[in-house]
C-alpha cells in the first residue's frame, strides 16, 4: 500500500519574507520525518482557501500569516479556547475534513519576551504595542497574562489607541518596552520603520520586533545605537512552529 504524503503549509500574502518552508523542510530531513512536505500557498484573498484545500486533500496543517490571522476565522469549524480569547489564528489543524484554529504566536512570544526581559520586575514595565492586527492580539494577550501595562499605537488615534504622532519623548520615558507587530522593516522594505522619537531611547529600554527578515531592522538598529536591549522575531518563529507541529500531530 502506497504511503500518503502529508502536506503542511503556510497561507498569507505575500510570502517572500517567510522562513517557514526552509524551517520545516530542514526539520523533516534532520528528524527523519518521511512522507511529509511543507508548501507555500500565497493567496491574494482569504476566500481562495477552500480551493487550496480542494486541490491538496492531504493537507494536515497550516500556518497563517499576514494578513489573514483574523480573516481566516469564519472559514474554521472550531476554535481552540486560547485562539478564541486572542481573536486571531496562526495555526490550523485539518482532521477528517474539519478545520480547527489555534494560536501558537502567544506561546512563542511569551517565552521569548521573558528571555529578553530577564529579571526585570514586570510590574514596573509599561509597553507600547505598535500595530493592531492579528499579531498584536497575541502580544496583548501575553502582556495581560504577565501583568504588563500596555498602550496600542496605530496610524490614527481612537478611544483605544494612540497615533504615532502622539508618541513623544515623555511617552517613551515612561514606556520601557516597545513591541513592533507591524510589517515595517520587513524584507524587501528594509528602509521602513515605525515613526518614533528614537533619540529618547536609553539602555533601560527593551525593543522587540516580530519581524525576523532581516535579522536586524532599522527599528532594532536605532534601539541598539541608544543602548537598548533588542530581540527579533526569529526565536518566536521557532517556538510557535514547534508548538504548531505538536498540535498537528496530537
Amino acid at each position: 500500500m502506497q504511503q500518503v504524503m502529508n502536506v503542511y503549509g503556510l497561507i498569507g500574502y505575500p510570502l517572500t519574507h517567510s522562513f517557514s518552508k526552509k524551517y520545516f523542510s530542514e526539520k523533516f530531513e534532520r528528524e527523519g520525518i518521511a512522507y511529509s512536505s511543507y508548501e507555500l500557498f500565497p493567496i491574494e484573498a482569504i476566500n481562495l482557501l477552500p480551493s487550496i484545500l480542494e486541490k491538496h486533500p492531504n493537507i494536515r496543517g497550516l500556518n497563517v500569516t499576514i494578513p489573514y490571522k483574523q480573516a481566516i476565522i469564519p472559514y474554521l469549524d472550531a476554535l481552540d479556547d486560547n485562539a478564541a480569547a486572542i481573536g486571531a489564528v496562526n495555526t490550523v489543524k485539518v482532521k477528517d475534513g474539519k478545520l480547527k484554529g489555534y494560536n501558537t504566536d502567544a506561546i512563542g512570544f511569551q517565552v521569548s519576551l521573558m528571555e529578553l526581559l530577564g529579571n526585570t520586575d514586570y510590574r514596573v514595565i509599561q509597553a507600547l504595542v505598535l500595530g493592531n492586527g492579528g499579531a498584536a492580539k497575541a502580544v496583548i494577550h501575553v502582556l495581560k497574562q504577565l501583568g504588563i501595562t500596555y498602550q496600542v499605537v496605530s496610524r490614527t488615534t481612537t478611544s483605544n489607541t494612540l497615533a504615532y504622532e502622539a508618541i513623544t519623548n515623555e511617552v517613551l520615558a515612561t514606556h520601557s518596552l516597545i513591541i513592533n507587530t507591524t510589517p515595517l522593516g520587513m524584507s524587501p522594505h528594509y528602509d521602513t520603520y515605525p515613526n518614533l522619537p528614537y533619540t529618547a531611547l536609553t539602555p533601560k529600554h527593551f525593543l522587540y520586533d516580530l519581524v525576523y527578515n532581516p535579522e536586524e531592522t532599522l527599528f532594532l538598529k536605532y534601539g541598539v545605537s541608544h543602548g537598548a536591549a533588542t530581540m527579533n522575531g526569529l526565536k518566536m518563529l521557532y517556538l510557535q512552529a514547534e508548538a504548531a507541529w505538536k498540535i498537528w500531530n496530537e
